[in-house]
Formats: structure tokens, sequence, C-alpha cells
């Protein structure tokens, strides 16, 4: 097998969101008379922000409205994103590595859809064959709708490419969808396993790794 596409998670893997993300879930938090502590990370970070609101709501017993607070979650995050983006160390020397050898890229994202064209923005929008947001398919990670969307609208098989995340929830959408992946962990450790590497950072990867990701036909 060959590898046909690299397929990229936004937040906290291209650009440096995930501490925006916390602050806009702490700062919200905050106005509902709670603090968010380490104990809350598996249900802030890499999660969309239904699942976000909805551990709120259950740690504050708060009868807010989910989409009320959804959406509340949202535009704090817009608004912080659209001040403060940040490539992470290596991202877009890695992607213009992938352009020069011609091999197609995806971004993969559970943010919604607005958030991810202001991050285009900066990382160009042109560096992507595909986009898919939140907004984009039925359920988001960690179930795999955003890999085999994504693949689908590329026209290739998830088996043949790798999907580069920072999150353990990001790795279960790509590995449920069939993708090798490459984890490079933001917040959260993320173990090494079968079909999947682990390095420190961006950095570190290039194209011919990613292609040696792809097992060889036996």
């Amino acid at each position: 097998m060959t590898l046909a596409a690299v397929l990229f998670d936004m937040d906290g893997t291209l650009v440096d969101t995930e501490d925006v993300w916390w602050q806009a879930v702490a700062d919200t938090a905050s106005d509902l008379g709670y603090r968010l502590s380490g104990r809350d990370l598996p249900d802030v970070l890499g999660r969309p922000v239904e699942h976000t609101a909805d551990h709120l709501l259950r740690v504050t017993g708060t009868d807010r409205e989910r989409a009320a607070l959804a959406a509340e979650l949202d535009g704090r995050f817009a608004e912080l994103v659209g001040s403060d983006i940040r490539p992470r160390p290596g991202a877009l020397a890695l992607l213009d590595a992938l352009r020069a050898q011609r091999l197609t890229t995806a971004l993969v994202s559970a943010s919604p859809r607005r958030v991810v064209d202001m991050v285009l923005r900066v990382l160009g929008r042109d560096r992507f064959a595909v986009t898919v947001s939140a907004d984009d398919t039925p359920r988001t990670k960690p179930a795999p709708d955003p890999y085999l969307a994504a693949a689908r609208q590329l026209g290739v098989d998830p088996a043949h490419c790798v999907a580069v995340e920072d999150t353990p929830t990001g790795v279960a959408s790509a590995e449920a969808a069939g993708c090798q992946v490459l984890a490079v962990p933001s917040a959260v450790p993320i173990p090494e396993a079968p079909g999947r590497t682990v390095l420190p950072s961006l950095e570190g990867a290039g194209p011919e790794l990613l292609r040696s990701l792809i097992p060889s036909p036996r």
C-alpha cells in the first residue's frame, strides 16, 4: 500500500488552540460558579462543544438549555481564536513539505465551520484538498464519521491514509475509521499502539516518516 492522503486534526495539532478552548470553557464555567481543574480534561479537550456543554450542565447543576450553553461556548472560543491563532511547531513546515511532494492533505476538525474558516485564513485554505468541520457530519469525534467523510470526498481508502491527531478522542475517531495514526499529544498523554506512532511534536515528522506508517502489502 502507498500513502494516499494525510488527514490533519486542527485544534492542538496544527494550531495552538487547545489552550484557547480551555480558556473559553473556564470562563463560561466561572460564570456558572464552577472552576475547571485537571479532572475536567477528558470532557473538555478534543470533545465536541455539545459534550462539553453537557459536562458543564452536569457538574454545575444549572438549568441552562444545552443549546444555549453550547452557543455561548462556541462564541467565546471564536472570539478568542479570532484574536490569537498560532501554528504549532513544525506544522507549516510539514504542510509545505507534503505539498512539495504532491501528497494530498485534508483538514478534519471537531470545531464548527466558522472557527475552521478563521484558522484557514492563517494556515492557508489552498493547503488542503478537503476540509471537514463538526457541522459537516451527523456525528463528530470520537465517532469515525469525520475521517470517513474526508476519505470519501478524496476518493481514497482510509486504510491508505495517515491521520495526525493530538488527543485520545481524535485518535479514537481516526482509528475507528481505519486510518493509521501519528499522534502528537498536546495536553493528554497518548500511548503507542499497533497502527499508532507517537511523537513529541510535528518538528520530528516529514513525508518519508508518514509514508512509512502505511503497512507494506504481505
